[in-house]
């Protein structure tokens, strides 16, 4: 099953929608008539060509239902595992999976189809299968080599051709479109005569005209990280955004108050993190606004988030990005932790005539610049501990 955000499938109802979508696609496969050798190697001989319209049409749909899906938050992509691709061991399995198509008549899924209402050849090719899978299997330190030969690790088609992900949605509809039509007219010179299923013309042009303009949709649903990291990168809408700030003295306060209704995101640099993070900070960058796991801790009901970075763009970048994406109660640090440190940990008390006195102001900054930075050291010590013993406590997986 995807992964649906937030969690609407829960982990145990997941395997029992699986299972029924299994059946499911067990029962078109066999409609299609996916079960019967003869119509599936028709394909390599021309006279139908069935297998290319249902994989054709599979893949568009599910194609265009996961843009769908992505552009409006229902299922985070980020959580979807891609192959990895090999080149060479992608070009040789592919032939051997082709010859043993053409041969036995059946592909992994259809043999098993095919199996299930009794056809003897197709358990014979589920047999040969698994001799296959055994011989890769035990010589697979032979094989090695070759398999992980030209990685060219987990890239998607689009990213590959370098061109949008919804060009490439749409140029692949057309194809799909133009497939159909072209593998009909290959089919009626094959065949000797029209297919009795292309009988009505205007149907199947309305089809044609429907599947294009489907695939034109996906134009307007880019997918939804790149729109959005489009939408925070145009300075001006950043800048004219309405949203709450909070400045360097509250924060200061909060913090020296042990405000456990404050939760601060950190988008500096690890190193300059590592080097001073503010108690009870998380440590993210932009992208990992889009994790499910920081998800998770955003939308804990009842806190306050704040994003802080060096400058207060970028710190407004990120809550407008948070804001975005639905999250409520969000604070940018006015300022950034520039003016944090000049005002909070850099402060230096302003000279007096004898007759002055400091303004309340100066005064809470004249103690936060000594609480907060023990409050930061003691933070440290406390985190390097914890991650101390939770280095000892981890079990080593594996053995016996």
């Amino acid at each position: 099953m995807g992964p649906l955000v937030p969690e609407i499938i829960g982990n145990e109802l997941n395997f029992i929608v699986a299972f029924l979508i299994g059946i499911a696609f067990g029962f078109i496969l066999e409609q299609a008539g996916f079960s019967t050798s003869k119509k599936l190697v028709g394909l390599f001989y021309g006279y139908d060509f069935t297998v290319l319209r249902v994989f054709f049409t599979a893949g568009i749909t599910a194609m265009l239902g996961v843009i769908a899906l992505n552009h409006f938050g229902l299922l985070d992509v980020s959580l979807i595992y891609i192959n990895p691709t090999f080149l060479w061991s992608a070009i040789i399995g592919g032939a051997i999976m082709g010859l043993g198509f053409v041969i036995g008549g059946y592909c992994p899924g259809t043999s098993v189809a095919g199996a299930a209402i009794g056809k003897i050849d197709a358990m014979f090719f589920i047999l040969g299968s698994a001799v296959g899978v055994l011989i890769f299997a035990e010589g697979y330190p032979v094989f090695e080599g070759l398999y992980k030969s030209a990685d060219w690790g987990n890239v998607r088609a689009f990213d590959s051709l370098g061109i949008s992900q919804s060009l490439f949605a749409f140029l692949l509809t057309f194809i799909a479109v133009f497939a159909f039509w072209v593998t009909t007219i290959i089919e009626q010179k094959v065949n000797g005569k029209p297919n009795p299923e292309f009988k009505s013309k205007p149907l199947y042009a309305s089809l044609a005209i429907l599947a294009i303009l489907m695939g034109l949709t996906a134009f307007i649903m880019p997918d939804r990280k790149e729109s959005m990291m489009n939408k925070i990168n145009d300075t001006g809408f950043v800048k004219s955004y309405t949203m709450n700030s909070m400045d360097s003295d509250e924060l200061a306060f909060r913090l020296m108050y042990d405000d456990n209704k404050l939760r601060i995101w950190d988008l500096r640099l690890k190193k300059d993190y590592d080097k001073l993070s503010l108690p009870g900070s998380h440590n993210i960058t932009m992208q990992n606004l889009f994790d499910n796991a920081t998800s998770k801790l955003l939308y804990i009901e009842g806190k306050i988030n704040i994003f802080i970075a060096e400058d207060e763009l970028l710190s407004k970048k990120a809550g407008v990005l948070a804001s975005e994406l639905g999250l409520n109660n969000v604070y940018y640090l006015k300022g950034g932790m520039n003016e944090f440190y000049s005002s909070i940990l850099n402060f230096k008390c302003p000279v007096l005539n004898p007759n002055e006195k400091l303004s309340d102001t100066d005064r809470f900054r004249a103690e936060a610049c000594n609480a907060v930075p023990q409050l930061i050291k003691d933070y440290k010590k406390k985190h390097s501990a914890d991650s101390e013993g939770n280095k000892k406590s981890k079990r080593a997986l594996g053995g016996c």
